[in-house]
């Protein structure tokens, strides 16, 4: 019998999964979270997984990871550095033991560390600690690939099946080390599999002899215990990411408006999941197109605006610049849209799978002619539900496109979600026409938005003409008359910017006045929000402005710049954001800290460059 372990309680770990794509990485990175939080732990997580559909075996290109931070109080971001990193194969460990903090854990699949495998990870030694200089770590060579295999050996499954399988050993393993209950991941089983139930009985064992088999080896000394959070807000939670956070919020929005929500989007990553999300809800009313290009995507949703949907279209950074033509159809028809773009590494089809905040720019301004439109970003993937729900309020009311920008960190990564109550969201009131109205004018505006109504075609006595031509200041009939013209660009213009006194002011975390403000925008949040929480803790002068309200920016602005002695700029692109406070506010001095390579911002980098900006270097 072993020795008794101790168990150390923490307050919080990060847990980073790596192997080959076909390694079911992802699912045990999901597993193990979502078990963590229904314990009641407080979850972020970061998928990170190639562009190539599959990779060659072994390789580096291949490699699949996803990272967990669990904790007893509220997290914030998947965490800079693992605690624990499980390899699958020697190029998970080659590509990802620079992620482990010093001392860190290591456990390795010792069944894959062969000649053939060092070679495809391009190790040129046969020790792969050595040559990663992992002397410090405490690495763990665990023969997982044929504990696997012994532990379902009679089982009746196929080699294959059963291969397959090594990823719930190494989940046992792991959910030992961390004091884990195994029963949530077994419903799972359970639900999953429910047809299937030799599969079922198959994943629990191979789950509880990895369990069983890091309790009996000697390499790990002892366990380690989270709390579950206790300052977390009462009531009933469930992990979501970003994608389906935009789906739901659309769907509550749909109900609120009471007008059938239609999704018109062609798959790309990594936005297809909205699509999907939204697919599965026929039950609510929710009608999906998969179109056969981007283009027809958002031209099938403005159809449906103009007969009487909530129309919603979801894409990419690639997908937004083949939209940008129909972009400005809605603007100029004036019809309610939603332009959902999640955004991605770039150029063309640049990093598909990795974060970006490059698409600003072209949400702001890539379409021809004077087209200005509503830009909202999300900044959580939780609160992808509350910026979908508001983008759809201000399309419907305001009667313009709205652009509701997130981004592939926020879409993939999840977090524990306080499911709302709908009775305290607002109702949605479109300015639509109703039945027997006289002498209709299409283009008549309401004084306070500037929103025109919206007939539904089939309508007796509301008949009228939409189209890409300038369009008459009221009648809507075709008109080339410059006077016209000019008094329409303003009109969208002036309407877009009245949306100022629908949105609320912009908030600060921390001082209101000081030494450094730092900056951000959407899905930097978290990130931004944990390295000022960690200078101010530091006795620093560091205050928070993160904005999700774009254009137009919100009307307090200028106020709050006023009051600080520096301003940061942080953001995923080159200084897009940085570059239109210039824009709108030429009279500050903004500093850039700029990252442009697939990754969101580290705590750490983050921490060190705000310690440098404070003492003037």
């Amino acid at each position: 019998m072993s020795e008794q372990k101790l168990v150390l309680e923490i307050g919080e770990v990060v847990v980073r999964f790596s192997g080959d794509s076909g390694d079911g990485m992802q699912l045990t990175g999901t597993l193990f979270s979502e078990a963590s939080a229904l314990y009641g732990n407080s979850v972020s997580t970061f998928p990170d997984y190639p562009s190539e559909i599959r990779a060659p075996q072994g390789t580096i290109g291949g490699v699949s990871g996803f990272q967990v931070n669990i904790g007893s109080t509220k997290v914030n971001t998947p965490g800079d550095y693992c605690d624990v990193l499980v390899a699958m194969n020697p190029a998970a460990l080659r590509a990802n033991a620079k992620w482990v903090k010093p001392g860190g854990m290591i456990i390795v699949d010792n069944d894959t560390v062969n000649e053939k495998g060092l070679q495809r990870a391009g190790f040129k030694t046969d020790n792969p600690v050595e040559e990663l200089k992992l002397q410090d770590f405490k690495v763990i060579f665990a023969n997982i690939s044929n504990l696997t295999k012994e532990s379902l050996k009679d089982t009746g499954l196929d080699n294959k099946s059963i291969i397959r399988s090594k990823n719930m050993f190494a989940l046992g393993m792991v959910y030992y080390i961390f004091s884990r209950p195994l029963h949530f991941t077994e419903k799972y089983f359970e639900t999953k599999f429910k047809k299937k139930p030799e599969i079922v009985e198959a994943n629990k064992k191979v789950l509880r002899d990895g369990f069983n088999y890091a309790a009996n080896i000697q390499a790990i000394p002892n366990t380690y215990h989270i709390p579950a959070a206790t300052s977390i807000p009462k009531g009933k939670y469930r992990n979501i990411n970003g994608n389906t956070a935009v789906a739901w919020g659309f769907i509550a929005a749909s109900e609120k408006a009471k007008l059938p929500l239609f999704c018109g989007s062609y798959p790309i990553t990594p936005a297809t999941e909205i699509l999907i999300e939204l697919s599965k809800r026929k039950d609510l009313g929710v009608k999906t197109l998969q179109v056969e290009d981007e283009i027809a995507g958002i031209c099938t949703a403005i159809g449906a605006s103009f007969a009487g949907n909530f129309a919603v279209t979801t894409t990419s950074g690639p997908g937004l610049s083949l939209k940008s033509e129909a972009m400005g159809l809605a603007v100029m028809t004036e019809l309610p849209l939603v332009i959902v773009n999640v955004q991605r590494g770039g150029p063309s089809t640049g990093l598909p799978t990795k974060t970006e905040q490059s698409d600003l720019f072209q949400a702001l301004y890539g379409r021809n002619g004077e087209c200005p439109m509503i830009v909202i970003a999300a900044s959580t993937p939780s609160n992808c539900f509350d910026y979908a729900f508001i983008s759809s309020k201000l399309t419907l009311e305001h009667m313009t496109p709205v652009v509701l920008l997130t981004d592939g960190y926020i879409a993939n990564g999840t977090e524990p979600w306080l499911i709302p109550s709908m009775k305290d969201y607002p109702e949605i009131k479109a300015p639509i026409v109703p039945e027997g109205t006289q002498n209709y004018q299409p283009y008549a505006r309401d004084e306070k938005r500037l929103a025109r109504t919206w007939a539904f075609p089939g309508t007796k006595g509301l008949e009228h003409r939409l189209g890409g031509l300038e369009k008459d200041f009221t009648k809507g009939t075709v008109s080339h008359d410059p006077m016209n013209h000019q008094r329409m660009t303003d009109i969208r213009e002036e309407k877009v910017k009245r949306v100022q006194e629908f949105i609320p002011q912009q908030e600060v975390f921390g001082d209101k006045e000081g030494d450094l403000l730092v900056v951000g925008w959407g899905g930097t949040y978290g990130h931004l929000l944990t390295s000022v929480q960690k200078m101010r803790e530091n006795g620093k002068s560091v205050s928070l402005c993160h904005f999700n309200y774009i254009n137009p920016l919100p009307k307090n602005v200028k106020e709050i710049f006023g009051r600080y002695k520096k301003i940061l700029v942080c953001e995923l692109n080159m200084g897009q954001f940085a570059n239109y406070l210039r824009m709108n506010f030429q009279e500050f001095n903004y500093m850039q800290f700029n990252k442009v390579q697939g990754l969101p911002f580290t705590v750490i980098e983050l921490v060190d460059k705000f310690n440098k900006v404070l003492e003037g270097k």
